[in-house]
């Protein structure tokens, strides 16, 4: 596949429909990890006898269903400006009939960028065409968003358990930064190898175009395992854990290290204004 997309796109073809899905990641990274620390707060605070495992899962499928209002349309045009290829081999491919599902109908034109994918979808299929495969999509991201805060946090604890039993009296200090690189990144591979099946079925819905061959998600499930059986779930595995592995471990790496500097600068901040308050009531009473 990487030669195959070298030799006939060259790098560029590697980054095909980056800005639908930067997009598309700001928006669900901002209302992930915006939402998650205090719905966590408030679940743990409502129902005090919820697990701290099941409130990290709920908290980070919370997370992720609030940015799929705009991560869906972006990962509709993404998907589909990544599986075109060149203008060139488009054309080609369109000429030959090999981008139908029927033969003599094509899937859809060819797409110059993300406004000209966006409007292309509208005026074709409206906004059902935008959010295609949306359930199928929370289906596949909200089980991983929850499983990957899950595993992390566990994880965390399992790290903070081992340091207090075989190293108690240790001087090594590890960063929360690093912690969260390498635990980071093992949470995002673990989950996103799990959730493998939800994806192949989300990718397929929302790639077929104007021709049909999938008539909903319980359809494309069960067609893919009639006609390739477990190993049709599990295609694009390893490119997805891949690409999850090193996402998942700079995201909570830079998760951590605004968690402790932003909360260092709070302590800093409201130690300081404390102090000043002390200063100023110290004054009035002298004067008085």
């Amino acid at each position: 596949m990487v030669r195959t997309v070298w030799a006939s796109d060259g790098l560029r073809g590697f980054y095909r429909g980056i800005t639908p899905g930067v997009t598309g990641s700001l928006a669900t990274g901002a209302t992930y990890f915006g939402v998650i620390e205090s719905t966590k707060t408030w679940l743990e605070n409502a129902n005090p006898n919820l697990s701290g495992h099941w409130s990290h899962f709920i908290a980070g499928a919370i997370g992720d269903t609030l940015g799929s209002f705009v991560y869906v349309p972006c990962e509709v045009m993404k998907q589909r400006m990544q599986v075109q290829g060149t203008q060139k081999s488009w054309a080609s491919a369109a000429a030959k009939g090999s981008i139908s599902q029927t033969h003599g109908t094509r899937m859809y034109g060819y797409y110059n960028g993300m406004l000209h994918a966006g409007c292309s979808i509208w005026r074709d299929h409206g906004l059902k065409g935008l959010y295609a495969g949306y359930w199928s999509t929370l289906a596949r991201d909200v089980p991983f968003a929850g499983l990957m805060v899950t595993f992390y946090e566990a994880m965390k604890e399992l790290t903070e358990y081992g340091k207090t039993k075989y190293l108690p009296n240790s001087d090594l200090d590890v960063s929360n930064s690093f912690e969260g690189l390498v635990l980071g990144g093992l949470a995002g591979g673990c989950s996103a190898y799990l959730t493998t099946p939800l994806d192949v079925i989300k990718t397929r819905l929302q790639v077929q175009g104007s021709t049909s061959r999938y008539n909903g998600w319980l359809d494309a499930i069960t067609k893919t395992w009639t006609s390739e059986g477990v190993h049709g779930l599990f295609k694009g595995s390893v490119p997805r854990i891949i690409w999850y592995i090193p996402a998942s471990a700079f995201t909570f790496m830079a998760v951590e290290f605004l968690r402790d500097h932003f909360n260092d600068k709070v302590d800093t901040d409201a130690s300081e204004l404390a102090t000043l308050s002390i200063d100023a009531r110290s004054e009035v009473e002298e004067a008085a």
